[in-house]
């Protein structure tokens, strides 16, 4: 058994494990590398099979999506350690080494991400992550280096090893007892947002989620879909009001969840404006299927709040990441 095991979710990535692996290959000596396959129908694990057969390949009979796909991979893995890996991130030389010594030195840090560039312009952060991730008081997700379309170069000033709230799914080490702990992935998530209810849920369990600014990768960013996609759109919007539902306490919830359904709105008249009529029709989709959804939201919040009563309120940025960025012309965090 490898203490530590790197794993690929692929779904017709054929291109991009030709371009990516030999890195992965390269730099991460101290781990099993796994190409777990979404059921793809190009010719990519024959490709692995071929030119890689050292390399453990996990066969899924059908496509479940980031967060089911993951899920059922990993049951057949057997690590101290697990990386989710994309399949389009270039990593460098030394990129575990940190992050293993991390886990292994504080057992109270339960997950750490890497520094996130972009593979295009490697000077500068990549959406993905970026710098470690964080969360506003009405359940925008943010980073370090990058908030909204604003992107930050990348001049060292992130160099750091720190507390986060998430870290990133592109490149995610996780213990595998507290992956385990709390079943994976929440697979109604599919894609999209998914890390960060994990990663709230580890918050809740008064472990801790770490940055690592001595280990460094580089993400393609929208391998599968791209960033407007109008499924990529409806994912976001539905699973942030999904992840709003399940954790805000419910003194919260009474008004903030009316305030983001109001922001989710103004957005997708943006949307409308800017002729993007299927994101435009995207968000609306999202939020019918969260109230369809209703009856299970409530039924998941309720056993959060049974086995993971703990709020850290502590980890969550106070004011609102729009206003700031929208009114005040905020760019830039230190959080």
């Amino acid at each position: 058994m490898s203490r530590t095991a790197v794993v690929i979710l692929n779904y017709n990535g054929a291109k991009l494990l030709q371009q990516f692996l030999p890195s992965v290959l390269k730099f991460s000596a101290e781990a099993e590398i796994i190409i777990a396959d979404n059921n793809s129908s190009d010719h990519s694990m024959e490709f692995v099979r071929q030119n890689f057969p050292q390399i453990r390949t996990i066969q899924l009979d059908q496509n479940y999506g980031f967060c089911g796909g993951y899920n059922k991979a990993l049951k057949q893995v057997v690590a101290d350690y697990y990386v989710l890996l994309n399949s389009d991130i270039e990593v460098t030389p030394q990129w575990l080494a940190p992050m293993i010594h991390l886990l292994d030195h504080n057992l109270s840090v339960a997950a750490v991400q890497p520094k996130v560039l972009s593979y295009h312009n490697k000077n500068k952060f990549e959406h993905a992550g970026a710098a470690g991730g964080f969360i506003d008081s009405l359940g925008y997700p943010f980073c370090r280096g990058r908030v909204f379309d604003y992107v930050e170069e990348d001049h060292g000033q992130y160099n750091d090893q720190r507390e986060i709230f998430w870290a990133t799914g592109a490149c995610l080490m996780i213990r595998s007892e507290v992956f385990r702990r709390f079943d994976g992935f929440d697979e109604d998530f599919f894609a999209h947002m998914e890390e960060i209810d994990l990663c709230w849920k580890v918050q809740r369990s008064q472990h801790k989620v770490f940055y690592c600014g001595s280990s460094t990768i580089y993400h393609v960013g929208a391998g599968t879909l791209s960033y407007r996609n109008p499924k990529k759109v409806f994912l976001n919007f539905r699973n942030g009001l999904s992840l709003l539902f399940k954790h805000l306490n419910t003194g919260e919830l009474i008004y903030k969840l009316p305030l983001r359904i109001a922001l989710d709105v103004i957005a997708a008249f943006q949307f409308l404006l800017k002729g993007e009529g299927r994101s435009f029709a995207a968000v609306i989709r999202a939020h019918g299927k969260f109230l369809l959804n209703l009856s299970n939201e409530l039924k998941k919040r309720k056993e959060l709040r049974e086995t993971l009563p703990t709020y850290p309120e502590a980890m969550i940025y106070k004011g609102s990441v729009v206003v700031d960025y929208f009114l005040k012309g905020q760019r830039v965090y230190k959080v």
